[in-house]
């Protein structure tokens, strides 16, 4: 009986340590797109003119990576990114657009996917500011140096 119980054991703790060393699919993968900036605040901004940033990816890996898809979380965000393979330890471009429409702070992320279905994440935030209605104030000075050039 002791054999047995002492087989058992064995095998309990075996079985135990065989579940803890296997790894996820996932985790044995590494990442190897290298991001030099995830987030870019442009501060305050006018509402109507359009802004853009480009974010710096770098292939940290030893064979070409190819950018599966970049999304924005709505339409107002615009990637724009190239479609050719990043030869390793090489840099590429994400440009990414904002239409500063609407009026007040926006947080918007980007979503790359790469590598079979490797995700990241960019963010582009700030505020648009909505200009005064109605012309400006008179400024006697103008109309003063309209009158002494005639």
């Amino acid at each position: 009986m002791k054999n047995f119980l002492l087989a058992i054991a064995v095998f309990a703790v075996g079985f135990s340590l065989k579940a803890q060393t296997t790894t996820a699919p996932d985790a044995a993968k590494k990442d190897v797109l290298v991001v030099k900036e995830a987030v870019y605040d442009f501060g305050k901004i006018p509402q109507g003119k359009p802004v853009y940033h480009n974010f710096s990816i770098t292939n940290s890996s030893t064979t070409p990576l190819v950018l599966e898809n970049v999304q924005a979380s709505c339409g107002c965000t615009t990637p724009e990114w190239s479609r050719e393979p990043i030869k390793p330890g090489a840099s590429a471009i994400i440009k990414v657009g904002y239409n500063a429409a609407a009026a007040g702070y926006f947080d918007k992320p980007i979503t790359i996917t790469y590598a079979g279905g490797m995700v990241k994440q960019l963010d582009i935030k700030g505020t648009v500011w909505t200009a005064p209605e109605g012309s400006a104030p008179a400024n006697a000075s103008v109309d003063f140096l309209k009158k002494q050039n005639l």
